[in-house]
């Protein structure tokens, strides 16, 4: 499978989608702006329905099972788990956290800091060496090397590896469907009736309007930048795993049906096509989890760290809410006689 890339510098994967009923769904939205709509040259209406860093979630939410750990079928990979102490009592990991490896609750870990920069050779006033940090972010969390990371929390912050693999969903041709409804207080639909310990403005009969669309084509777009990769100088068996990873969860995320919102459920409209390079094809689901666990074995002795999941400990402490203004202002008369 993996041999047919030799000398493919990306690998660019396009799949239609359709609903799974009718003809409306629902695109993602952002703050103070709605849905992503905009005009090509032509003066064809576009829409985007799901941005990169939405897809990067769902992509790695492929691997993640339902006790918020990797799936068995793919043990031995590595990444970080953090115990959480104190103020919290639970776990979490780098595949769950959104900034993956940086996040606050892992990358603050004193001994993890010293090793990780070691590895990487990474140090403040000096050069970034980026192949030695790309082992070692493949040596503590693989998926931080596929979907990109930005360790901003890590002494002077220049540490900046992007996606390997990206994706988006655009809609071609879209039309609005302007529909609405209201939610009902079957007890006091003027709002008057509340709740003692919650007076927020939710109560009552409130009408909303919602805008879904509808498109002549949904289409998918993946691409994974294996010369971006093979950049990095890792292994060989380093880079057959990190191409068979991504592409299982292409795969596994086609497979499996989009159900992104509750009113937008996709599924597959035909077959998925590779336009680059020429005469690949996206291996099935079984094979590619076959290829990701004999890749597994190759880089365990030596390119993983020993043992694969890293085991850390972080103490949580409660952030303390700001004193209002006046008490503030009381506190500083106190203190300044």
């Amino acid at each position: 499978m993996l041999e047919t890339l030799k000398g493919a510098k990306r690998i660019l994967i396009e799949a239609d989608l359709v609903p799974v009923q009718g003809e409306r769904f629902q695109p993602t939205g952002f703050p103070d702006l709605g849905a992503a709509t905009y005009t090509l040259h032509n003066g064809t209406r576009m829409l985007l329905v799901e941005s990169e860093q939405s897809m990067a979630n769902r992509l790695e939410g492929t691997i993640i099972g339902p006790d918020n750990e990797l799936i068995p079928e793919f043990a031995g990979l590595s990444y970080i788990r953090a115990q959480l102490t104190k103020a919290a009592d639970t776990t979490t990991n780098s595949l769950l956290e959104a900034h993956r490896i940086n996040s606050p609750f892992i990358i603050t870990d004193k001994d993890f800091q010293k090793r990780f920069t070691e590895d990487a050779a990474y140090a403040k006033n000096s050069p970034i060496h980026w192949q030695k940090a790309a082992k070692a972010i493949f040596k503590y969390d693989v998926n931080s090397l596929i979907h990109g990371v930005f360790l901003a929390n890590l002494l002077d912050g220049r540490l900046k590896i992007p996606r390997i693999l990206s994706a988006f969903i655009e809609a071609r041709n879209v039309r609005e469907v302007v529909s609405g409804g209201v939610k009902n207080n079957p007890i006091d639909p003027t709002g008057t009736l509340r709740a003692k310990e919650h007076d927020k403005d939710v109560y009552g009969n409130v009408p909303y309007q919602r805008v879904a669309f509808t498109a002549e084509t949904i289409r998918s777009y993946f691409n994974l930048d294996v010369g971006l990769l093979e950049s990095y100088a890792l292994d060989p068996n380093g880079i057959d795993l990190l191409i068979a990873l991504a592409l299982y969860k292409i795969r596994a995320l086609l497979d499996a049906g989009l159900r992104l919102r509750t009113a937008c459920h996709l599924k597959l409209d035909g077959t998925v096509q590779v336009t680059d390079p020429p005469g690949f094809q996206l291996p099935e689901k079984a094979e590619l989890v076959k290829t990701v666990q004999a890749k597994i074995k190759k880089c365990r002795k030596s390119l993983f760290a020993d043992p694969p999941v890293t085991e850390i400990t972080t103490e949580t402490v409660m952030k303390k809410e700001k004193k209002a203004d006046s008490e503030e202002s009381e506190a500083d008369d106190t203190d300044s006689d």
